[in-house]
């Protein structure tokens, strides 16, 4: 199983974490849209790094439009020689509207015609075909050869796209390269109706397993003392119920009987209430999302959740010297995902 870690938002820190994550084995760094532009620091990154991918994890596809997402996918992947993947997620309405000023609608069929749309345009720079995609919401149909890049020897980057219901989903094995699946994803959740989906769909796509990346890493906490894991455990719990208030993430819920719990969390979430709804999560809705301990217990929690069905997962290196991370990383290593 490859290990990632998210290398932060911080400019000053990117290059140090960068380094460090690369230097102790990790397989990918990534970085995350919350307050900075998120393709930014993988520039940095790339700079000073030899061997890891670098990934957007992930990058708000929709408020952006294909031919930007082109760029800044083709830029990344040639200066990093290869080794970026552009990780897109629809995000919801309300920061789509409300935040970007950008339009929201069936989000699983705008994200799959954004795809097909990027692999027109990099058909049109690698391959010389002629721009002519149009689409539902998406139209390009003029490129010149003062817009076309000349750097072209690494190919097209790789495109994962986040998901959690079963139509974004479909949409990722249909279109994708991987899919990212969100942490509010429970084992049952995963076995029963994500993989399936996933295996499904990519038979009637006549693309193998071996090929699609299913990158999974669930709320985790990694602390050296009781005190440690008591204060990450608190923060993990509104964390989940900030997530299980979303109205697009019930399906999950629903699937364990706990659809209620949504219904109560998002009025206290437009209330701003979010130290009691963290009350709300039982121990036992938290043990399904969650996975808190020291390094070896937590990796070993991962294995046996998801040995065999994942590719990649994650670690935060913030609470761990090198000599732990090191390790961790080698006992997820010995996992190999079954084809």
């Amino acid at each position: 199983m490859k290990v990632g870690a998210n290398i932060g938002e911080e400019f000053d820190a990117i290059i140090p974490n960068a380094v460090r994550a690369e230097r102790l084995g990790l397989d990918v760094i990534s970085t995350a849209e919350l307050g900075h532009d998120p393709f930014l620091p993988l520039m940095l990154a790339a700079e000073h790094t030899r061997r890891v991918e670098l990934t957007t994890g992930i990058a708000v596809a929709f408020a952006r439009n294909p031919m930007n997402l082109a760029n800044l996918g083709h830029d990344l992947n040639s200066w990093s020689k290869g080794r970026f993947v552009l990780g897109l997620g629809s995000q919801i309405r309300p920061h789509i509207n409300w935040r970007y000023s950008m339009p929201w609608s069936s989000p699983a069929a705008r994200m799959k015609e954004m795809v097909l749309a990027l692999h027109a345009i990099w058909d049109a720079w690698l391959e010389g075909k002629p721009l002519e995609f149009r689409g539902d919401f998406y139209s390009h149909t003029l490129m010149t050869h003062r817009f076309t890049p000349t750097d072209t020897q690494y190919g097209r980057p790789k495109v994962a796209i986040a998901a959690v219901g079963p139509l974004m989903t479909r949409t990722a094995a249909e279109v994708a390269d991987g899919m990212l699946c969100h942490a509010f994803t429970t084992e049952r959740y995963f076995r029963e109706v994500t993989l399936p989906m996933i295996d499904k769909t990519l038979a009637a796509r006549g693309k193998p397993r071996a090929e699609f990346e299913v990158v999974y890493s669930p709320f985790q906490f990694i602390g050296a003392t009781e005190e440690q894991v008591a204060a990450g455990k608190q923060a993990l719990r509104q964390q989940i119920a900030f997530y299980a208030s979303t109205p697009a993430y019930k399906v999950v819920l629903d699937l364990h009987g706990w659809g209620g719990l949504q219904e109560a969390l998002h009025p206290m979430s437009k209330a701003g209430k979010w130290v009691e709804m963290g009350e709300l999560i039982t121990d036992e809705i938290f043990d399904a999302f969650a996975v808190v301990g020291d390094a070896a217990s937590v990796g070993d929690t991962i294995i046996k959740r998801f040995g065999g069905m994942v590719d990649r997962t994650s670690v935060s290196l913030e609470n761990l010297s090198d000599e732990q991370a090191h390790a961790y990383v080698e006992r997820l290593h010995a996992e190999r995902t079954k084809a």
